[in-house]
């Protein structure tokens, strides 16, 4: 496994700058936001030159580019919503190889109009299900072609809340293009370690086949989100079980400032 970080937790306009900050701060590979090429995070057009500057900063670097995050919300309630991040979607898978990367991260979205990290109820409804299966396969329709990977994160807040329904997305699209992104702090708030091993093992043991990044953020005892490695979350647990699956892809950390970055490598490293 490649120890990873987000980009963005660097201040910084320019890839090299952001790359060389992730990897003083001890880490080999980035989770990359175009916001840290001083772009919109979903933008509308890149140019050639702004996707090789990524790929050359990842080479003078030393830091492999994990991923490039394309999150927008996939079952926004306004359709004019999902066809802009769609169409911004195709932007950045168009560019991924440049950009030195075969994976787009995605946010499989909620009803929530304003946050689409924010739960709201409709999300278990059937159109919701609907509208994110329609969604799903046009972005697959783009990703196919160009052999890229979409990495679908579960996570309790949107329409896909957890391993199983990500599992009968998979089976239900059967597309190639979709990948899981596993974050153990995104399957539970509040849990007894017995249950938060079963829940985690449970979560490796239906997505192995599709794994193909793992994320590492913590939960604090009243289920708020922390560092990596200041919480409750069992990584020692998460990680054999992923090393048990034949997982070895990267292990990337976000949620933490700057300042924590170090810290944080120093303990995912002991792992």
């Amino acid at each position: 496994m490649r120890l990873g970080i987000f980009a963005k937790t660097f201040a910084g306009t320019d890839p090299l700058t952001v790359l060389q900050a992730a990897r003083a701060a001890g880490y080999r590979t980035v989770q990359y936001n175009m916001a840290c090429s001083g772009l919109p995070a979903m933008p509308d057009a890149l140019t050639q030159d702004q996707a090789a500057a990524v790929a050359q900063a990842s080479a003078t670097s030393g830091l492999a580019i994990a991923a490039v995050s394309g999150t927008y919300n996939m079952i926004h309630p306004d359709p004019a919503v999902r066809s802009t991040g769609l169409r911004r979607l195709g932007v950045l898978i168009d560019h991924a190889a440049a950009m030195g990367t075969g994976m787009v991260t995605l946010c499989t979205g909620t009803r929530d109009a304003q946050d689409q990290w924010q739960h709201h109820p409709d999300n278990a409804s059937p159109e919701a299900w609907r509208d994110l299966l329609d969604e799903m396969s046009k972005a697959c329709a783009l990703a196919e072609p160009k052999g890229i990977k979409l990495g679908i994160e579960p996570e309790l807040a949107n329409v896909i809340d957890g391993a199983t329904k990500a599992r009968r997305l998979i089976d239900s699209l059967l597309s190639p293009a979709l990948a899981i992104v596993l974050d153990p702090a995104n399957l539970f708030e509040v849990a007894p370690l017995a249950e938060q091993r079963d829940i985690l093992s449970h979560a490796v043991d239906l997505l192995a086949d599709r794994i193909t990044m793992a994320h590492a953020k913590d939960r604090d005892p009243a289920g708020g989100f922390v560092a990596a490695g200041t919480g409750v979350v069992d990584f020692p647990h998460f990680l054999n079980r992923l090393r048990s699956a034949g997982f070895d892809g990267d292990l990337v950390t976000h949620g933490l400032t700057a300042e924590q970055a170090p810290g944080v490598a120093a303990f995912l490293a002991r792992l």
